[in-house]
């Protein structure tokens, strides 16, 4: 018997063929715990949400998120003064007050000394060289010429920041609240709860790529609105999404009839239980799904030219470019937010205390030329107006070095960039001091990232809430009206 009130065997329910496991509404709605604590509010303000605040510009987002610190200095942010100073602590240039507490307020960071009084971490020079790419002049490192190549087509926001020194920063870049905080939706989520679907056999929020810290995105908008994760493997893409026997389709279609006529029968007699119209909902994509999502990453239509385009002819760029392929051609069929995380292990494979200008070159190989693959095959598409690309990291790199030959954490002023879905291209907004420390020129917090992309989508992120659930205006954002076209 469930907190409902009705008894339902789900042990029956997953062993009967169907194979749906955690795809069935994440667990069946968490054991069915999930509808007397927040089916109603979420459902009725949901209702009133779907209608746009704004004429959207962008259906879909492409959110490719770097996990570990991707350093701003040797990506899209160029310090030269770090050359100039390199082996000095910081107290020995003229940027010795970027430490001052005053401008530290907002962040925890220690600086340790050696037994002379020293700081020990000293300036490390830059590990790549820059050039200019494009009609816009823009500088990129030499480890992303692919990106450099479109950077006429993309907004780089060079003035981000946030509270995190730890890799919890992940949790705090999607969502905008600080890992030791209570849970919050992510923006994928919110960006699913407040969007209307665009093709009813395909999950709205798809995720892809390794992922640590919190794996829900939903938390109290429920389930229902976490990411459904995917792999690359049309024989397999969904966990438990096969039945475990095999079975025909006919006697599985079959399966999947009873089993969804018993769940009416139920809630005919429960019809106030909003759990159990998601579970019947769920099942039914489930079921939707087996055959769509296969379809999606299959990639033998796709020309020969198309696949070279990201990469699929080199052994290290091929396992990124069938991520970022298979996110066009669901953002083609109406999937509304595809997340895809680069860099594995539990902090992220950018995070470079030590070895950062191999470990780095060798990441950015893997990602530079599918990364601009996808934003030229969207353009000539005709889909970059109507689908937003984020390429993000949740913090940047000490301007001082870690160790000999690495970088630490750095969440004072870091770079993200975006493009497509009605933003301005050939654009560096904002600005870090000389030695890449602070967020000077106008610094946004992450949030700011949510709230543009929302807009970009028809949505007020000032309307983004339901009842019972009160967000600090931080969690909103302001949409960054100067990359806004």
């Amino acid at each position: 018997m469930n907190k409902s009130g009705y008894s339902i065997d789900r042990r029956t329910l997953l062993g009967s063929g169907l194979g749906f496991g955690s795809l069935a509404l994440h667990s069946l709605l968490q054991a069915d715990g999930f509808a007397a604590e927040h089916s109603s509010d979420a459902g009725d303000a949901l209702q009133g949400i779907r209608i746009p605040s704004f004429a959207p510009k962008a259906k879909s987002v492409i959110w490719l998120f770097m996990r570990g610190g991707l350093s701003h200095m040797e990506s899209f942010d160029p310090k030269p003064s770090l050359n100039q100073y390199a082996g000095k602590s910081i107290a020995e240039t003229p940027f010795a007050d970027v430490q001052n507490p005053e401008r530290l307020k907002k962040v925890r960071v220690v600086v340790v000394n050696d037994a002379n009084g020293q700081q020990r971490n000293r300036i490390y020079p830059l590990q790549v060289g820059y050039r200019k790419y494009g009609q816009s002049g823009i500088e990129i490192s030499d480890w992303f010429p692919h990106i450099g190549s479109v950077v006429d087509d993309i907004s780089i926001i060079r003035s981000m920041w946030t509270t995190d020194d730890n890799h919890g920063a992940q949790v705090q870049f999607h969502s905008g609240r600080h890992m030791l905080d209570p849970r919050v939706p992510t923006i994928g989520a919110w960006v699913n709860w407040g969007l209307g679907t665009l093709n009813e056999n395909l999950p709205q929020f798809i995720s892809m790529g390794p992922r640590f810290f919190d794996r829900r995105d939903g938390h109290y908008l429920g389930p229902a609105y976490d990411s459904v994760a995917l792999k690359v493997d049309p024989k397999n893409p969904l966990d438990y999404a096969r039945p475990e026997q095999s079975m025909a389709a006919g006697e599985q279609r079959l399966s999947f009839d009873l089993v969804n006529r018993l769940n009416k029968l139920a809630a005919r007699e429960y019809p106030n239980d909003a759990s159990l119209d998601a579970r019947i909902k769920s099942y039914e994509l489930a079921f939707r799904m087996q055959t769509a999502v296969p379809g999606v990453i299959d990639f033998s239509s796709e020309t020969e030219a198309t696949k070279k385009l990201y990469g699929f002819d080199q052994k290290e760029t091929r396992p990124f470019a069938e991520q970022l392929l298979a996110a066009r051609r669901f953002a083609e069929q109406g999937v509304r937010f595809i997340q895809i995380q680069h860099g594995s292990g539990a902090a992220g494979e950018w995070d470079q205390h030590s070895g950062l200008k191999a470990k780095h070159a060798e990441l950015a190989m893997q990602v530079d030329q599918p990364v601009a693959g996808l934003i030229s095959d969207l353009k000539q598409r005709g889909m970059l107006d109507e689908t937003l690309v984020v390429f993000a990291t949740e913090f940047g790199r000490t301007p001082g070095s870690q160790g000999a030959d690495g970088r630490d954490h750095h969440p004072h002023g870091f770079s993200v960039w975006m493009a497509g879905g009605g933003l301005k291209g050939g654009i560096a907004h904002g600005a870090t001091d000389e030695i890449g420390f602070h967020a000077v020129q106008n610094p946004h917090y992450v949030t700011d990232v949510h709230a543009t992309i929302l807009k970009q989508l028809g949505l007020d992120s000032h309307r983004m809430e339901i009842p019972g659930q009160k967000r600090l205006e931080q969690d909103f954002g302001t949409p960054i009206a100067e990359i806004i076209g």
